[in-house]
């Protein structure tokens, strides 16, 4: 496929794209982020909020569930899926005993034997409280460090602190009335009006907003949503959503160029490996591979920019399949193989629509093709795939194998490389890329920096690595020979050198300082 010539792409677009990704992950309809984006602004003219107010809460509309695989991985333990709980929590008062009740009854421990089942639930009623701020904390947090490695204006970063926040201070953090910034207040009613008109449409979409008015929304803003609702559907086009989004950002329009660009696409890998320990290095890996790889075969700069930012995307998808799945220890059944085959698909779809983003989400759904038709998620055989696809399926098929997955270890290299060059013998990998990437592998020289960030020490380095792969505090403890109370030590003085609450944030620190690399 050509690459297109390097040219500024509007944020909007990038965060569009995550926010059909989050909308897959919060098992969500695919419009329902853009669709909150255009109702908050048009929410925030009748309020009369300024235009950098406006210009905030459309990007806190989109990004507002980007911290959502944060905690996948605990989430699937506790639920056994880290999706549909979450559709489920989001029509759920918070404040409401007997629906918060409800479902933790009808949504923990889904697929254990009875007898487990029933000390999940008992556990999780009894740690409700703490184990909801520690999420909303994690989610929080997350959200707001991706829109700082976006590069978007403070406001949105300020106000995403605040999206489990309500009016009457009964939230998460707990203040009350315009504490919580106007976007986040705006966004608060957008958000469930989208949720309830999708669950039953606009009559439970009104009854819920005037319901909540001066409990969960700000009663002014409540109320001009309740008597403006239709008349601000009434020019949407669900068939039309991402059209709308776009057209709905606030000017000035905030674009991006060069190395905020790539920025955006680390992100995108962020996202995903945050979705299960299993996956913390994998999307960065195949990148640094697949870019030695295209310069050892010749591709242009250009080439070579863009399927770096492919591999950072190709596994976007991965977020919209259970953790259930991607965790599993034992082999996968017919039906669960065929949600994993989704995944590529999910990965080209989050940036269909966008025409500057298209080419890039139809390499990176690429990469698990195969030359003899036995790939997937299109089944395209050799004359269809190029250059640049060819390299990006050898290198995520090297990099898979020399990762551990739940139901097998990592391969040590020499029989990863065996592994890879019988796949291009079979004619399923191309020879030429495959030599690259064995290239690219085993020439990749990465040392460990002489000055770590933050007065980081190597012990806390290694203790932060260690975290970076989802071990606990006992684990820790155990891979370092130190007990669990010097680990949890260690811990907190790197939370507060990296200037972190918690784990998640602790882990993309770690990977905004290439740590994760630098000492593999």
């Amino acid at each position: 496929m050509p690459c297109p010539p390097e040219r500024p792409i509007r944020a909007a677009e990038i965060v569009g794209a995550l926010s059909i990704a989050t909308d897959l992950g919060t098992g969500q309809p695919l419009e329902h982020a853009m669709r909150t984006a255009v109702l908050a602004v048009q929410l925030g003219e009748l309020a009369g909020a300024s235009a950098e107010e406006l210009s905030d809460t459309y990007y806190v509309a989109l990004l507002h569930a980007s911290g959502c695989t944060a905690n996948g991985h605990e989430a699937a333990q506790l639920f056994g899926d880290d999706i549909a709980h979450r559709a489920a929590f989001y029509l759920v008062d918070p404040t409401n005993p007997a629906e918060v009740l409800e479902f933790y009854r009808s949504n923990v421990g889904l697929g254990r034997p009875p007898e487990v089942r029933s000390r999940l639930i008992e556990d999780a009623i009894t740690n409700a409280a703490p184990r909801a701020r520690e999420s909303f904390a994690t989610m929080c947090e997350v959200a707001q460090r991706f829109a700082g490695w976006l590069d978007l204006p403070p406001g949105v970063e300020d106000a995403l602190e605040y999206i489990f926040s309500r009016w009457d201070g009964l939230g998460f953090p707990p203040v009350a009335g315009d504490s919580t910034p106007l976007p986040m207040r705006l966004v608060h009613v957008a958000k469930d009006a989208s949720l309830f008109l999708s669950a039953g449409g606009i009559e439970r979409a009104l009854d819920v907003v005037e319901r909540r008015s001066g409990a969960a929304y700000e009663p002014r803003l409540a109320e001009l949503a309740v008597q403006n609702l239709d008349e601000m559907l009434a020019g949407l086009d669900e068939a039309r959503m991402w059209e709308h989004a776009l057209e709905s950002e606030p000017t000035p329009l905030i674009w991006l160029s060069g190395e905020q660009i790539d920025a955006a696409f680390a992100t995108i890998a962020a996202i995903t490996g945050l979705k299960s320990p299993w996956l913390r290095e994998h999307s960065t890996t195949v990148a640094d591979i697949a870019e030695g790889a295209a310069w050892r075969m010749g591709l242009e700069a250009d080439s070579v920019t863009f399927l770096r930012r492919a591999a950072l995307a190709q596994d976007l998808g991965r977020v919209g399949v259970s953790n259930a799945i991607w965790e599993k220890p034992g082999a996968l059944g017919f039906g669960e193989w065929e949600r994993v085959r989704l995944h590529a698909h999910y990965s080209e779809r989050a940036f269909a629509q966008s025409p500057a983003l298209a080419a890039i989400g139809q390499l990176a759904g690429s990469h698990h093709e195969r030359l003899d038709g036995s790939g997937y998620h299109r089944g395209a055989r050799g004359p269809a795939l190029g250059p640049a696809a060819r390299i990006l399926a050898a290198a995520d098929c090297y990099a898979a194998m020399r990762q551990a997955r739940p139901h097998r270890g990592a391969l040590e290299a020499p029989a990863a490389e065996q592994e890879l060059l019988r796949e291009a013998r079979e004619g399923r990998l191309d020879d030429e890329a495959v030599g690259a990437v064995l290239a690219a592998a085993g020439h990749r020289v990465t040392k460990r920096p002489r000055e770590l960030p933050a007065g980081l020490t190597p012990r806390e380095l290694e203790v932060l690595l260690a975290l970076v792969r989802g071990a606990s505090n006992q684990g820790i403890a155990d891979d370092l020979g130190i007990s669990v109370k010097t680990a949890g030590h260690h811990v907190q003085h790197i939370y507060e050198k990296a200037g972190v609450r918690t784990r998640a944030a602790a882990t993309l620190w770690a990977f905004e300082h290439d740590l994760v690399h630098a000492a593999a």
